[in-house]
């Protein structure tokens, strides 16, 4: 390692492609970290190169994949950053492409836990320096930590691809699938300089959605239903059939974590939907990536947010 360049990459086991992207984005190689399950389930890791002095990145999705659960997944994080503090790293950096427990943000019912916050302090207590996030469920998790959090959004990944869809702008409408998304659907559709309705949801019962009102015309419009995540996709799914049953042409739909649990591919495959555009920032398998199911890299975003991060950069110049 050269004396003026400290930088050290590792991931973790959940979406390795991902990190190996971001590493030849970098012009680097991944280090050398042996991460393994003991018999009872227990999860160990190991640098197996020196990192004392470095600074330390690690990427981790915090979600189901490649064997793990969220929980392992989160786990394995913590104890990675512990390992690296423990071998006097200068400073550790958590690239979290999904942070799990993110929609657990605020006590929206009585003895209910706000579990964003509890995997924050986690993560702070068992020593990260710096967080890179991309696309939280709120704006205000950030304010979970009491140390700098760099946010990135996909957005500009998705006006790039419909942009280049060569869509008339007149005709596209920007949908909202609830009023919380509200804001982040008007920048979408400011930088598409298309229209935007906005729909809202009622949660009947613990992941289920029931589209209760639509605000806005979307009679023979090119629908783009914009989203943070897509977990079983059954809100998704009545949101498209909504506007389809209120005039809509075609609807499209992206969100930046495809999580796709339970009955979510089949939903997606058997829904009015045209296509489904998430990223890589949770890890979808190779034989999904067929159909209706588009995924574009985050790796050039990442890695020169890691860049402006580790000289000193200015991390906001990337959403300009």
């Amino acid at each position: 390692m050269d004396s003026q360049d400290t930088m050290l990459l590792f991931s973790g086991s959940v979406n390795h492609e991902l990190a190996e992207e971001i590493a030849s984005e970098l012009g680097r190689t991944l280090g050398n970290v042996k991460l393994e399950k003991f018999a009872n389930g227990e999860i160990y890791a190991r640098y197996l190169e020196s990192v004392r002095g470095a600074d330390v990145f690690l990427v981790q999705s915090v979600c189901a994949g490649n064997g793990y659960d969220v929980n392992d997944a989160l786990m394995e994080l913590l104890i990675m950053v512990d390992a690296a503090k423990r071998a006097s790293a200068h400073g550790v950096c958590a690239v979290i492409t999904h942070y799990g427990y993110a929609r657990q943000d605020r006590k929206a019912a009585s003895r209910e836990p706000i579990s964003a916050k509890l995997v924050a302090d986690l993560l702070s207590v068992a020593g990260v320096d710096n967080v890179v996030a991309i696309d939280l469920h709120q704006d205000a998790i950030q304010g979970f930590f009491d140390l700098p959090v760099n946010h990135m959004t996909a957005m500009p990944i998705f006006v790039d691809y419909y942009k280049n869809k060569g869509f008339d702008p007149d005709q596209l409408c920007v949908v909202s699938p609830d009023v919380g998304r509200a804001k982040a659907a008007k920048k979408f559709s400011n930088m598409l300089d298309c229209d935007l309705a906005i729909m809202h949801k009622d949660r009947p019962k613990h992941n289920q959605a029931e589209i209760t009102a639509l605000i806005g015309d979307v009679t023979d419009k090119i629908c783009i239903l914009n989203d943070d995540m897509i977990d079983t996709g059954g809100s998704l799914v009545a949101a498209a059939a909504t506007l389809k049953a209120k005039g809509a042409a075609k609807v499209y739909a992206c969100a930046t974590h495809g999580l796709f649990s339970g009955p979510a591919y089949e939903r997606m495959e058997n829904s009015p939907i045209e296509e489904v555009v998430v990223t890589n920032a949770v890890p979808v398998p190779l034989e999904r990536q067929t159909g209706k199911i588009k995924v574009l890299s985050l790796a050039p975003l990442l890695a020169k947010t890691i860049d402006n991060v580790y000289t000193n950069g200015s991390v906001s110049a990337l959403f300009d």
